[in-house]
């Protein structure tokens, strides 16, 4: 198999986003920073937190909502996290064995499966909201969206899949400043993505926002955001 990772930070700014490969997994993270943050504990913190709490925690066999539920109460704890006053961060997981793949998705950081078909596992319950402008107010709250934050029962909210390995051929997952040349930009399709040159993808992206540095094509609230992807080629 065949591991590949490509990011990058939106322009003048430390990327936030964060990619951990493991011996059977690769996580990756989108932070987000709390309006009322401290300097140093910004999303980037937070979402190295997350990743370094589920290096330690991911195994076999637990269910990935459980590992998720753990690291999220461990980091809160270690840091006197606070539920709506603290950092957070998207998260998706991709863990394997020899003979099946599991896979995790809390918030917009979807992960795509290929082989015979192509299957999206996204959690869309963010973007369902967005037309709402205080929405915050619905951060992890029933009937509205859930993100890694300072609650861990966030980690069984989040939206899980599992796929035969002899079935598939490979597998991304990303973050939604990549996901959006898909989703919202149309510059690709899903099945490009398991082929293309990681970094080419990236770059393609980033070309399309100078174009539209307006956001009038494609409205939005900032012209660039953080990138981040990985592809485990199961096949290679």
């Amino acid at each position: 198999m065949k591991i590949e990772t490509a990011e990058q930070g939106a322009p003048g700014r430390v990327t936030e986003d964060r990619i951990r490969v493991l011996p059977n997994a690769v996580v990756v993270l989108d932070g987000v920073t709390s309006r009322t943050r401290p300097p140093n504990r910004n999303g980037g913190w937070y979402a190295t937190g997350l990743a370094n709490e589920l290096a330690h925690l991911i195994n076999d066999t637990d269910p990935l909502t459980d590992v998720l539920a753990r690291a999220i109460a461990n980091l809160a704890e270690r840091h006197d996290l606070v539920p709506g006053d603290s950092p957070a961060s998207t998260a998706s997981i991709v863990r394997w064995n020899d003979d099946t793949i599991d896979a995790l998705v809390l918030c917009d950081t979807p992960v795509v499966a290929f082989g015979q078909s192509t299957r999206v596992l996204e959690d869309t319950r963010l973007e369902d909201l967005r037309p709402d402008p205080d929405i915050l107010r619905w951060k992890n709250k029933p009937g509205g969206y859930w993100v890694a934050e300072a609650d861990p029962a966030a980690g069984y909210q989040a939206r899980t899949a599992s796929w035969r390995r002899d079935e598939t051929t490979c597998v991304i997952a990303l973050t939604d400043g990549v996901s959006c040349g898909v989703s919202e930009y149309g510059l690709f399709a899903w099945d490009e993505l398991a082929q293309l040159p990681l970094g080419d993808v990236l770059d393609r992206i980033r070309d399309a926002e100078r174009g539209d540095s307006e956001h009038k094509r494609w409205p939005r609230y900032k012209t660039h955001d953080d990138q981040a992807i990985a592809r485990i080629s199961f096949r290679t």
